[in-house]
This record gives structure tokens, sequence and C-alpha cells, in this order.
């Protein structure tokens, strides 16, 4: 046996041995980070009495689970991102989340069409624009951003990244893959660096007048404005407005954080019942205010940064399964052009 065999069946066994098997427990692979669940994980055990076990990462946890294969104890996956829900599907790893409640909780384009994942929460990738150098309805969608008279004064992070790779995937799937590729063409001629760096990194950008406009998700927003530890970060928000692209048209792009049932669940029911818990309107509200995030559930209140700062907008309402399978090609797409180059 190889010495990469021996290692995964190691993690398999650990995870077996630290996931003791009981009825009324659920065991979570993770990669959400911990102060974002926790808080919800400790509710659900409180109204439930069902024991939550956790393994948080980074990466690879899919790996693993597949690795693990049917001696997996995963019962349910947590996402940052709609991308790892997609490769868990790709990779047959999960199995249908068989609940009305989820699906009356849920709207349908914030669920998998096969029932193989669902939304917890949203965010939009919005357009941040110098509140200094770009005046109040002089940028209106993401075709805006291919505006020859936006040369050299853009920013935003790898085009290979998952956000990125999402946005395009939606502009493939609303417009088709050759104009996708004619605006990520000229997105890169107006761009003002390098791709580089995260989300914040770019609205930094702009309040160091690197660049005038940049794509981001709308929690980074949240973080910064209340970011007590780097208050430089405050002032990076506040030099610029959100932007809600395509008012007028589709919407603007959504995307989630999301769950999966995992195929070999041990702890079935209970693993159902955490994700319905998850889509409660207590655990929405929660879920969504701790990260300044949206709640996929309709009727949730915001929290009041999210209302003060960014209102009501309308959402791209297109079933995510259709943006996500677009990912290949989008990926081909930022490689054909050269947008990280």
């Amino acid at each position: 046996m190889s010495i990469k065999r021996v290692l995964l069946a190691g993690l398999a066994l650990s995870a077996c041995a630290s996931f003791a098997q009981a009825a009324d427990e659920v065991n979570i692979y993770s990669y959400r980070q911990e102060f974002l669940i926790k808080p919800l994980l400790e509710t659900f055990t409180a109204e439930t009495g069902i024991k939550t076990n956790v393994i948080f990462s980074k990466s690879g946890l899919l790996e693993r689970l597949q690795h693990e294969g049917a001696n997996s104890p995963a019962d349910v996956i947590l996402t940052s991102d709609i991308g790892p829900l997609h490769d868990a599907v790709e990779r047959n790893l999960v199995a249908p989340i068989e609940s009305q409640v989820v699906k009356d909780n849920v709207p349908e384009h914030y669920r998998s069409k096969d029932d193989l994942w669902v939304g917890l929460t949203a965010r939009s990738r919005v357009i941040y624009a110098s509140r200094e150098r770009v005046k109040p309805g002089e940028i209106q969608t993401y075709e805006d951003l291919a505006d020859p008279k936006w040369k050299g004064r853009i920013c935003t992070r790898s085009g290979k990244h998952s956000y990125n790779l999402s946005l395009i995937g939606s502009i493939i799937e609303h417009d088709g893959e050759e104009q996708a590729e004619q605006w990520l063409r000229a997105v890169k001629e107006n761009l003002a660096r390098r791709p580089q760096g995260n989300d914040r990194a770019q609205v930094k950008a702009i309040k160091e007048g690197q660049c005038d406009l940049a794509l981001g998700n709308t929690y980074y927003f949240g973080h910064m404005l209340t970011n007590e530890e780097e208050p430089e970060q405050q002032e990076w928000a506040r030099s610029v407005n959100i932007v809600f692209p395509n008012q007028e048209g589709r919407g603007a792009h959504m995307s989630i954080s999301g769950a999966a049932l995992a195929k070999h669940a041990p702890n079935r029911d209970a693993a159902i019942k955490l994700i319905e818990f998850l889509t409660s309107e207590k655990a929405q509200k929660m879920y969504a205010e701790v990260n300044y995030e949206f709640p996929v559930r309709p009727g949730i209140e915001w929290s009041p940064l999210l209302k003060e700062y960014m209102g009501d907008f309308k959402a791209d309402k297109v079933n995510l399964g259709d943006v996500v399978k677009h990912r290949a090609a989008a990926s081909r797409l930022v490689d054909r052009v050269g947008f990280d180059n």
C-alpha cells in the first residue's frame, strides 16, 4: 500500500474515531469558519438535543469525503460558496435532501433542481465605486465595465477565483459564451493593474487612488466598516459607494453559502433536521447577521447595517445550478483572454 493510501486510510479511521455514532448526533464537514456557525449549532443542540460534531477546514474536505467512501462519518457538508456544492455533486458525494420543509423555506433559485444542495445565506457580487471619482449613476451594469471610458480604472481579484467564475458563469447563462468572452476581454483592457489580492484589497486600492471601480461581494463591506482591530479598513469602506448592477434588467448576480447531505450519511434523519433548522426563521436571521449576508428565506429582516447601506435591490433569480454549470467554461475564458496575466 502506498504512503498516500496509508495516510488517507488513517484520516478515515481518525474521523470515525472522533465521530462516535449515535442516534442523537450529526457530523459536519464545514468549509465555513467556526465563528460563523458555532452559535447556530449551539442553538440547534439546545432546541433538539442533537449533538453536533464538526471538522473545519479551508480546503480538502471533499477529497477527504471521497477517499472515505461508504465508511465516511460525515452527515452534512457546509460550504462558503456555490463552487464546492457543485463539485460535491460532480463527484457523486451527496444525496437528495428529501424535505418539504426545506423546499417551503428556500426559493427554488437557491436550491438544486435535484435537491442535492440548498443555499443558506446569499451575497451579491457588486461594483464598488469611488465616491470621489465616480458620479452616482455613472455605472449601472456589469456590461458597463467593458466601456472604454473605464480604461485603467478597474481593479479585481483573480478571474479564476470562485466568486468571479460564478459571475462570468452568470453572464454565459444570460448572454452566451461568445458575448461573455467579448465582455471579459474588454474588462481586461480596462484593468488598472494585474488581478491580485482579495475583495478587500480592491476597495483599499480605490481608497489609495489606484483604481475607481472594483468587483466585490457585499459582505466584505460590512466586515470593513465594522473592523475595530484594523480601523483603516473602515476608511476603505467609506471611500466607496455600492452599486447593485443591472437593476433595470436581470438584477444583481447572487451567490450563496450552502449545505448538502453526504451520500453515506450515517445519521440521515438528524442531518435533515439540521438542514431544516438552518433554513428556519431563527437560524436564517442569526446566520445572515453574523457575516453581513442576506437570508435566503423570504421575509427575514436584514441586519441594520445591510438596511442602512444596501437597501432594497433587484436580485438575479436565475437558478444557481444553471450558473455553476458554466464554471469550467468560465475558467477557459479567463485563460483564453489572458485575464490574470
